[in-house]
């Protein structure tokens, strides 16, 4: 047994809870060796993890060096970025344990011991000159950057997803397909057009939401929950916790949920619903559907403002697969923010053009607006988000990145 060998079952055995459990014991009993064995290759998990992130930035570098040197010495950076992000698309869509360690050890972590740039260009791998570039021909740099690998990222993972619920491996066929769609999006969003973009007076549209966020009632008990998740993450955060922060007994609890399952449940789900009639508040204010998607989007991103506890608990959601239990025979109407409002269509005629479309656009523009109230280092940076950013996330959606390109 090498440290290759225990490096990529680490990839697999761990990536399949998502990262919840990272037991060197369960390592151990998957490779069938002792634990005393690993400690003979790493002196602790953490070394293993090390080695383990040391690995994956070897390999995708490894896998994109020549397509993104091909990029920088593109004289059309349209198809540049194209061939940058479809390389990495492919890379992501081959390596689902890859993508999976990316989403819980990567995405969005930029602390001063661990900076993922930093980490490519030592690699050969600079993305501070794909960036200089990209601003060269396009407005909103990093921000566009930052939407357009937060959107790769969505996609892969819902492609990974369903493969994993069909049992089978996917077809080159269908990565090819999920590369050419995932480009596709980046560069073009939901086909809006760019003239009545233009038209819209954002400070006017934002004018109608702002102060409606003080009618929103809030659940006292379910707002104790939300915060100890935010503090210590839906695995970790305990009925003692909401119990102490809420000043009932831990009886009390369960008299209002069955169990921590539960109580997350009713948690998510009671937000979702209150966040997508919040934006449809909003989305009523004007009949022109470019002003009703962007009043959608605005209003959700003032309901997160002011409700900072429930950010952080859904950007769990953003990262990680939770087992939120069954719910009735009907799911809740999550994401379909936009049911009566014509926001365009996906591109690739992957998903219909109907409801269940209108569901993955929602979902993805939730994902990309969580990402940027979000900021890496594990804090909240609802101070540093102006609504210039909502509005370059609105432009993102509604075009990709053509929609940035200098004149």
């Amino acid at each position: 047994m090498t440290k290759t060998e225990i490096v990529r079952a680490a990839f697999k055995v761990w990536g399949r809870s998502l990262y919840q459990n990272t037991s060197l014991s369960h390592l151990a009993r998957e490779l069938k060796v002792s634990k005393p064995a690993l400690y003979r290759h790493f002196l602790s998990k953490q070394v293993l993890m090390d080695a383990m992130a040391a690995h994956f930035f070897d390999d995708f570098v490894g896998f994109i060096r020549a397509d993104y040197e091909r990029a920088l010495q593109s004289k059309d950076w349209n198809e540049g970025i194209s061939t940058i992000f479809r390389s990495t698309a492919e890379y992501y869509a081959r390596n689902a344990d890859a993508l999976i360690f990316s989403l819980m050890n990567v995405h969005g972590r930029n602390t001063e011991d661990f900076n993922p740039a930093e980490l490519l260009k030592n690699r050969g791998v600079d993305l501070g000159m794909f960036q200089h570039a990209v601003k060269e021909e396009y407005t909103r740099d990093p921000l566009l950057l930052q939407l357009a690998f937060a959107t790769l990222i969505f996609f892969m993972a819902y492609f990974h997803k369903t493969a994993k619920r069909s049992g089978a491996s996917p077809s080159e066929e269908e990565i090819q397909k999920i590369i050419a769609l995932v480009s596709e999006i980046i560069m073009s969003g939901l086909g809006h057009s760019g003239v009545a973009l233009d038209r819209l007076n954002y400070e006017e549209l934002e004018s109608r939401v702002a102060g409606a966020v003080q009618n929103v009632e809030s659940d006292p008990l379910l707002r104790a929950v939300a915060k100890a998740v935010a503090e210590a993450g839906p695995w970790k955060a305990s009925m003692n916790m909401v119990a102490r922060r809420s000043g009932l007994s831990k009886s009390s609890l369960y008299g209002h949920f069955k169990n921590k399952q539960d109580m997350l449940r009713q948690l998510f789900i009671t937000e979702f619903v209150r966040i997508i009639a919040f934006a449809r508040q909003g989305i009523a204010l004007s009949a022109v559907p470019q002003e009703q998607f962007y009043l959608g989007i605005f209003s959700i991103a003032v309901y997160l403002r002011s409700r900072p506890e429930i950010l952080v608990a859904i950007d769990w959601i953003r990262t990680r697969r939770l087992d939120l239990g069954r719910h009735g025979k009907k799911q809740p109407d999550f994401f379909r923010v936009f049911k009566d409002v014509d926001i365009g269509t996906l591109p690739g005629g992957e998903y219909p053009e109907g409801e269940e479309g209108k569901w993955q656009a929602s979902h993805w523009i939730l994902f990309l607006l969580v990402s940027i109230l979000m900021r890496p280092g594990g804090g909240l940076s609802l101070r540093n988000v102006q609504n210039s950013d909502i509005r370059t996330l609105v432009r993102f959606a509604a075009m990709g990145i053509k929609g940035f390109k200098k004149c």
